[in-house]
């Protein structure tokens, strides 16, 4: 028997019946703008990657099968994209790793109680990521120039000559590496801030009278307590980096120039290169093949690393 204020699961059901259609009615401009904004392009880069069309075939385009993956994979185009895969991984794994551990580093800085001020510093720190990374990236780009960038002639002082930061090759990648560093720690610290913010104090103090020092409460309390928290946040940090294209075009456009290959330069990752082989050399079969592989690949990767981090595992 129930109650005046129970609802029956029948009735629930049927309320919840009548209510669909003024739900797909909410949600039909939504849905309508996903797929044709989303899903119809992929599915038509999809298309193009099994075809020859390109600017010699725009009208007569004919399915070519695998091809062009093959070209990419083993064929003409593995000596452009080999050393870009490369450094998209390099470049992945460097900027998502620093971004955790800088932001890790400097949240348990700000966590510290006695830190009267920590408030003052969150709201500094934060600055970087609050402006827009593209006005960031441009502003680094003025200052990096080698011949009137504030930072070379700031070295003049000190006698130290002009860094190339943007025309070497070396320089350019350290200097695209810094840069993301600066625009990503603000996010991974707000993140690690609130996770530690969340750990019960309870196990500091049992660790305590167990005799545990800083060091070992933080790697065997803090670190596992925060693990679950902040795990989920670096997968789909890793898939962004990977495709950041605005870190690489906005500061360097991919440069320097490689002088083996026209198609791709020393900093260009995959997303880069496959936007220079589509607008630039109007290949846009190779550049539609290219995003179907990120596009695998950055799946793969962060299935696996979700898998190894235990991500699918439902909480006790």
């Amino acid at each position: 028997m129930t109650t005046p204020n129970e609802i029956s699961p029948a009735r629930k059901k049927k309320v919840r019946r009548k209510n669909q259609p003024v739900a797909y009615l909410y949600l039909g401009p939504a849905l309508i703008s996903i797929a044709i904004l989303g899903i119809a392009p992929l599915l038509y880069t999809v298309y193009i990657a099994f075809t020859n069309f390109d600017m010699y075939h725009f009208t007569s385009y004919q399915f070519v099968g695998l091809q062009n993956f093959i070209d990419i994979i083993n064929g003409p185009y593995l000596s452009v994209f080999e050393p870009v895969f490369v450094w998209t991984i390099v470049f992945a794994v460097t900027t998502t790793l620093a971004n955790y551990l800088v932001g890790l580093f400097v949240a348990v800085l700000l966590n510290n109680e006695h830190m009267k001020e920590s408030n003052i510093y969150r709201a500094i720190l934060i600055v970087p990521w609050a402006v827009p990374a593209l006005i960031t990236q441009l502003s680094w780009s003025n200052l990096l120039n080698k011949d009137y960038g504030p930072i070379n002639q700031f070295l003049h002082i000190f006698g130290i000559h002009s860094i190339p930061w943007l025309t070497d090759p070396f320089w350019a990648k350290v200097s695209v590496l810094l840069v993301n560093l600066w625009l990503g720690y603000p996010y991974m610290m707000s993140v690690c801030l609130g996770a530690l913010q969340a750990v019960p104090k309870d196990l500091y103090e049992a660790a305590q009278i167990d005799g545990a020092n800083w060091w070992q409460q933080f790697f065997y309390v803090t670190i596992p307590a925060i693990w679950k928290i902040t795990i989920p946040l670096i997968i789909p940090s890793f898939a962004f980096n990977f495709n950041n294209f605005n870190a690489i075009y906005a500061l360097t456009q991919g440069g320097p120039a490689r002088p083996d290959t026209q198609f791709a330069g020393y900093t260009d990752i995959l997303i880069s290169a496959a936007y220079k082989m589509s607008l630039t050399f109007n290949k846009f079969e190779i550049a539609a093949a290219l995003s179907v592989l990120v596009f695998i690949l950055v799946g793969a990767i962060s299935l696996i690393q979700m898998k190894a981090s235990g991500a699918f595992q439902e909480a006790d």
